[in-house]
């Protein structure tokens, strides 16, 4: 797990007196060590202390290391091929590199160090970009090869790993984060219109190729995208992988269970290879207590080290389920704790590291998290993240089932599915057919339906006017005219909805210098749940993840696995927002605010008054005013 960052240019560009202040920007990514790579000409340098050159280079790569696999000065980055014709930048970790070394061995290869950086430099020589469906693990890098004059920029299967590129007058700067490319001398960044109503409406962020930013893009998940050195101008990023989701196995439910059992429990096996302390993030939820007691089931003799949120508020705390997990997994749970102060006096330096936007505080109980993981000296991290994306865990995806048999003419089926959404700690019926609604009403009908139940579209603080002098309208984010409503949701969610998850992932461990991995988003086992029948997810009784609950029987106690609710790392965020009423309305007020003509303030802060007093439901989008203002006045965007 590293930074990576550099920038390919045609000469005189000028870009490599930034090189210092770029590694000094992701230290928290890679504190371990650095090191830079540069070509001049048909000239390879390289080396740690930087040292300005007399005449520009056509390509820099610079790297932070964050040593967990061969800690040794073997696994220095860049590293480069014996032959020196493949240089490559990384940051990552491919969990199944042993049985690719093997494979490689067995061509001929012969390697250097124990690390899976040189796993990847040598597979890439042997396959070319074939090379990238081989991999099982999280990946971002910049390849050097000085043969074809070409740097690959790659971003693994669901974008775990960040890789954000920026082009002008001749020159491509890319880099882990954002702040990195800032430090290339990024001109006035401005605000990419389309994804700021994206997140202010819905929280949506990290998506596809486009950022917060209209002049920064990032790698899309999957892809690859070439550059030559000669002209050096961007290709269209091209995929390298898609997950399978077009047909449906013919398997039973038990038979489906085995198989996901058997991914799984490998998936964790995998994830464990470190060469460095290793524990696991711990909610109480089915995701993170079945990583914790299936790392107990393959080592029964494992020390584990577990990290937890605990809530102030007693009806958002999952103590009780952590403390059954603590026992049954006899692992060593550190509880991490949080007033409102704390969130106020953190959320500029989490601004800091995230560089966009975050769209609620769990984001902040997951940054604590971390924060106690490097306290207790531990430097690889398993998380749960993913598993709701690709096992329909959250109520909304109800919603999508009951869509999915009225779209089918299932009617009986579909009443009594409507039913049962009521019963057993449910949803209830009402939400379970508005979100049913809202996947099935064409967006030409939607803005009248939601304005006639009072969800208008475009709500009152929103400048609808703004947004639609340029060009950009609401999006109904989950329509589909699809025949498998929850199938087509899953796929869809995967691509729009977890890469901001990852992003907060990332960046929250990054901070702390943490790895973070995620077991749970794997090719083989998202490709194998996407062709299940859409009942083995949701079952007949609203029960989301109903495979997954079947297959860890045995391992995860019954009670966690018998849990309807779902609570995660959340946070007390209404009864932070009256504890920080002054500093709240100070940031509604202040210059930053009142500089954004898309936010109807007056109206803004009704909304605030009328939630404080009870007449108005809490809702997220109070955060993402704030956290929008906060990033404006530390990023210095603007808006045109």
């Amino acid at each position: 797990m590293c930074g990576i960052a550099g920038f390919i240019a045609q000469p005189d560009r000028g870009k490599s007196a930034y090189a210092a202040s770029i590694l000094q920007s992701i230290e928290h990514r890679g504190p371990d060590d650095y090191g830079w790579l540069r070509l001049t000409g048909n000239q390879v340098e390289r080396g740690r202390e930087w040292k300005q050159p007399v005449k520009e280079p056509e390509v820099l790569l610079l790297h932070r290391r964050l040593s967990i696999i061969d800690t040794s000065e073997s696994g220095w980055q860049p590293m480069s091929t014996a032959d020196d014709r493949y240089h490559i930048v990384y940051n990552g970790e491919i969990y199944n590199y042993l049985e690719i070394r093997k494979e490689l061995e067995g061509l001929g290869h012969r390697f250097r160090s124990s690390s899976d950086t040189e796993v990847l430099l040598n597979a890439y020589a042997q396959w070319g970009t074939e090379a990238l469906r081989r991999f099982i693990g999280m990946f971002a890098f910049a390849l050097l090869d000085t043969n074809r004059r070409t740097v690959l920029l790659a971003r693994d299967f669901f974008g775990i790993k960040p890789l954000y590129y920026w082009s002008e007058n001749g020159c491509i700067c890319f880099g882990s984060e954002i702040k990195a490319l800032s430090e290339f001398a990024l001109s006035q960044p401005k605000a990419n219109t389309e994804r700021l109503l994206l997140y202010l409406r819905y929280g949506m962020t990290d998506f596809g190729s486009e950022t917060m930013f209209s002049q920064v893009q990032q790698i899309p998940a999957a892809h690859f995208m070439e550059i030559s050195l000669d002209g050096c101008e961007l290709e269209v990023p091209r995929r390298f992988w898609s997950a399978e989701s077009d047909r449906i196995l013919d398997i039973s439910f038990e038979e489906a269970a085995y198989k996901v059992r058997d991914l799984f429990l490998r998936n964790v096996e995998l994830h464990l290879r470190s060469d460095v302390p290793l524990g696991s993030a711990l909610s109480g939820g089915i995701d993170s207590s079945s990583i914790v007691m299936a790392i107990r089931h393959l080592d029964p003799k494992a020390d584990i080290h577990a990290f937890s949120f605990i809530s102030e508020d007693s009806a958002l705390s999952e103590e009780k389920w952590i403390d059954i997990i603590a026992h049954d997994a006899r692992a060593h749970v550190h509880k991490v704790h949080a007033t409102a102060d704390d969130v106020a006096a953190d959320l500029d330096s989490m601004m800091h590291f995230h560089d966009e936007p975050f769209g609620s505080t769990s984001a902040y109980a997951q940054f604590l998290v971390f924060r106690a993981a490097r306290d207790a000296g531990v430097k690889v991290m398993l998380d749960g993240q993913g598993a709701d994306e690709i096992l329909g865990g959250y109520d909304l995806y109800k919603g999508a089932r009951l869509a999915s048999l009225v779209r089918q003419g299932r009617w009986s089926e579909a009443a009594d599915f409507l039913q049962r959404l009521s019963r057993g700690g449910g949803m209830g019926r009402y939400l379970g057919a508005a979100y049913c609604a809202d996947f099935l009403l064409p967006p030409a009908m939607q803005s009248t339906v939601r304005f006639l139940v009072g969800k208008d579209a475009f709500p009152g603080w929103l400048n609808r006017a703004w947004f639609a002098e340029r060009g950009v309208g609401v999006r109904f984010a989950n329509y589909t005219d699809a025949k498998d409503v929850l199938r087509s949701s899953l796929t869809r969610s995967v691509s729009e909805t977890l890469p901001g998850l990852l992003r907060y992932e990332d960046r929250n461990s990054m901070a702390s210098s943490v790895e973070s991995r995620v077991p749970f988003l794997t090719p083989d086992l998202v490709n194998f749940l996407g062709m299940l029948p859409e009942n083995y997810l949701i079952d007949s009784d609203g029960t989301s993840k109903a495979v997954f609950r079947k297959a860890m029987r045995g391992i995860v106690p019954d009670a966690i696995l018998n849990r309807r609710d779902k609570i995660g790392f959340a946070t007390p965020e209404k009864r932070w927002l009256h504890a920080l009423d002054c500093w709240v309305r100070s940031v509604l007020n202040n210059e930053a605010a009142r500089s954004m003509p898309f936010l109807n303030l007056d109206f803004a802060r009704r909304e605030l008054e009328a939630v404080r007093r009870g007449r108005r439901p809490f809702g997220f989008h109070v955060w993402r005013w704030v956290n929008l203002i906060r990033w404006t006045e530390k990023m210095g965007v603007t808006y045109e």
